[in-house]
């Protein structure tokens, strides 16, 4: 029988750290066991065990989270190790449970002495003179030596802990860091799966994650489940949660992050109550403009009339519409809007059924024709544009259909793109889409057409509130995004993002808007924009990557000039963002690492990388069309970005830590907000040294940045600290 030996040796505490962090185990040869003999040559022992699994499961109920992590490690040498487990956990957190398994035997442990573990884990890290190690100083640790760990084999270890989270302003947060660790790891966590149930005593509204894309399930107005699995390192990075309580009819949280002496950044999020009755949901008018030429033919039709359908059979009968048909020359469903009855969407059934793909592409006649159907009122309007080709009939210059589209919009509607394939004009349906406050998307080869309309559907068919207007409340704001703000739809939520200047600490923020024929104003008191806040350090980079994306479309859309270039080159080096200016991307070492990400991800996020390949010194002419439409598909993930993509996901010379982001010069990790003609105080100190563990011990944030290499340049309070 397998003899299973392990000792907890309880608790770490170090100087405050509000984080928690991914598990690892440090392993060794086993001392206990019989001398291997000398050959055959020994195989090395890995710096930490590699990660197999990774699952998460969280319930929050009423603040209070309680988390079981489940941990798989695998042990490939031919030899039976024994290893120094070490789990950073919150502050103020209690561990509930904690075990170890010999297969499917579970072994309970229990907590010892706190100064000894101390006493070890410092030993482990001056021993390994490891900088990824000091990801876990300043981190309150658990820890506990396992053994045995048998040759060729798996181990896995599960512990629960309970914490109550913190509620700034109506906003509870939640963070995992699955992420530390990941720089003693040779590779990333083979799979990760992480699930969060949301119980609350006040309406759940906002639900957010800037580091991860989540699926949620709303169960009425006060649960909520979420999830996301994955592999990779797109997938392990630290986990953040937020979600905000409120009885009001819409919620607002809001973020900020503000360095001393610097502007601040923002982060609004608005949501309205999930449920809503048929009374209260906006009555609106749709014209259906649809591309039936001769390209059109074959499976692309049926699927583009199946998402049609879907459109119409989703209407309120409350709701007005009609469909245009269009090739050479468009047909009218009606000659004017009708109301979606019973009736009325049965002869639109009968409408779609009929048509047939042949013909040029008339795109000016069509949307002009639908526009002239509109009358200014009260209601949301808007145009469902669907075509996969270029304008071949009629008029056919960019410009002029443009200004022809602005001109025929008397009525404020919003006009929504759908390009079908790679054969489209997508600076033409772009700015068509910008210009008339919508949205452009695309449907590449292979994707589903009729389940990405009918999504887009799902969401336009339950307008809450338009002609969306903010007032922050005497705060001096810029480069605010969206530039203009969408209608808000049920079960979705508005995401705000901009700089501010001076600092409030109660404003009152005001949101105006048209609820049916009303207008209403709602009202958010005690909103603080604050002079100096720390936390939320992934608010800069969201910032710069919706203002790049922003800026380029500006260039592709409108020309290129020195003023936009010089400042996309300036956020991107700055903030480690990928561009096709950042004179950091035109190495041939940067095109093989493209290369390499575009393997592992497969992800909408490759094509932010896939568009920027192939790029010297400026960006590349005369894109093909396919190149055109994942370009465009890239600037709109910049611009409604939610979510922060880290340069090291497709680059091996830079990294961020926080809102910094550091590039690899010389051997050298150096702060990109390093200057070196600057005048600030240096200190300079040797890795592994004493001054330096007593400069860790003093500031205990610098660990993070000093875990990148043993040869760091990090600009950190006013000072210059330098690791040689």
């Amino acid at each position: 029988m397998k003899r299973i030996i392990f000792q907890a040796l309880g608790m770490i505490l170090f100087l405050s750290g509000a984080a928690f962090a991914q598990g690892v185990i440090i392993p060794q040869e086993c001392r206990r066991c019989p001398p291997r003999p000398p050959f055959p040559r020994p195989q090395p022992i890995p710096r930490v065990l590699k990660v197999k699994s990774v699952k998460v499961e969280t319930r929050i109920d009423s603040q209070v989270a309680t988390t079981k992590v489940e941990q798989v490690f695998e042990n490939e040498t031919p030899y039976r190790l024994e290893g120094a487990y070490f789990f950073p956990i919150p502050e103020s957190a209690s561990i509930s449970d904690f075990a170890i398994y010999d297969g499917d035997k579970r072994m309970a442990a229990e907590p010892m002495e706190r100064a000894k573990a101390r006493q070890i884990y410092n030993e482990i890290v001056r021993k390994m003179i490891d900088p990824g190690l000091l990801e876990y100083a300043g981190k309150d640790l658990f820890q506990a030596n396992v053994f045995p760990i048998e040759p060729r084999s798996t181990k896995k270890i599960d512990l629960t802990y309970t914490q109550v989270l913190k509620n700034e302003g109506g906003t509870v947060s939640y963070r995992y860091e699955l992420g530390s660790g990941r720089r003693m790891m040779p590779q990333p966590i083979g799979q990760v799966a992480a699930s969060v149930e949301i119980v609350s005593q006040i309406d759940l509204k906002n639900i957010f994650s800037p580091s991860h894309s989540i699926s949620v399930k709303r169960d009425g107005e006060r649960r909520a489940r979420l999830s996301f699995e994955g592999t990779g390192a797109d997938t392990q990075k630290d986990f953040q949660l937020y979600y905000s309580l409120s009885e009001k009819e819409f919620g607002l949280s809001l973020l900020t992050h503000r360095e001393p002496g610097k502007d601040g950044y923002f982060l609004m999020l608005i949501s309205p109550k999930v449920n809503l009755s048929e009374r209260e949901r906006l009555a609106k008018e749709v014209i259906f403009v649809f591309d039936t030429s001769g390209s059109m033919s074959g499976e692309k039709m049926e699927k583009a009339k199946a998402a049609l359908r879907f459109g119409v059979e989703s209407l309120s009968e409350r709701d007005r519409f009609n469909i245009i048909s269009f090739s050479g020359e468009e047909h009218l469903m009606k000659g004017q809007l009708v109301e979606a009855t019973k009736d009325m969407k049965r002869e639109g059934f009968a409408f779609i059924e009929g048509l047939r793909a042949e013909g040029g592409t008339n795109i000016n006649d069509a949307l002009v024709a639908a526009l002239k159907q509109f009358q200014p009122g009260e209601r949301p309007r808007m145009i469902v544009f669907l075509t996969d080709g270029l304008p071949t009939i009629g008029t056919t210059d960019v410009k002029k259909i443009i200004s022809n589209v602005t001109e025929a919009n008397r009525a404020d509607v919003r006009l929504f793109s759908f390009g079908v394939g790679y054969d489209v004009n997508t600076n033409l349906l772009d700015k068509l889409s910008a210009d008339n406050k919508g949205t452009s998307d695309y449907i590449e080869p292979g994707e589903d057409l009729e389940v990405k309309v009918s999504n887009f559907f799902a969401k336009v068919n339950h307008p809450v509130l338009s002609g969306l207007r903010l007032d922050l409340g005497g705060v001096e704001a810029d480069s605010i995004y969206p530039r203009t703000l969408p209608d808000l739809f049920k079960g979705t939520q508005l995401t705000i993002i901009g700089r501010y200047k001076n600092s409030k600490d109660r404003a009152t923020v005001r949101l105006s808007g048209k609820v049916g024929t009303r207008d209403a104003t709602y009202s958010f008191d005690g909103q603080s924009f604050a002079s100096e806040k720390s936390d939320n350090r992934f608010l800069p980079r969201l910032w710069a990557t919706r203002r790049v994306g922003y800026l380029l479309e500006q260039i592709r859309l409108n020309g290129e000039n020195r003023e936009l270039v010089d400042e996309i080159v300036a956020l991107g080096t700055r903030f480690g963002i990928v561009t096709p200016y950042t004179s950091f991307l035109v190495t041939e070492d940067m095109k093989q690492d493209f290369a390499r990400s575009e393997r592992r991800d497969n992800s909408p996020r490759r094509r932010l990388s896939e568009s920027m390949t192939g790029v010297a010194g400026g960006a590349a002419a005369a894109p093909s069309r396919e190149m055109a439409v994942r370009r465009s598909q890239a600037e709109q993930e910049m611009k409604d970005a939610d979510t922060v993509i880290s340069p090291d996901e497709y680059l091996s010379n830079v990294t961020t830590v926080g809102s910094k982001t550091f590039m690899l010069k010389d051997g050298v990790w150096t702060d990109t907000a390093y200057k070196a003609g600057d005048n600030l105080p240096k200190v300079e100190v040797k890795f592994g040294s004493d001054e330096f563990f007593a400069l860790l011990a003093k500031e205990p944030e610098l660990s993070e940045f000093f875990a990148i290499g043993e040869k760091v340049i990090v600009v950190f309070k006013g000072k210059v600290y330098q690791v040689t």
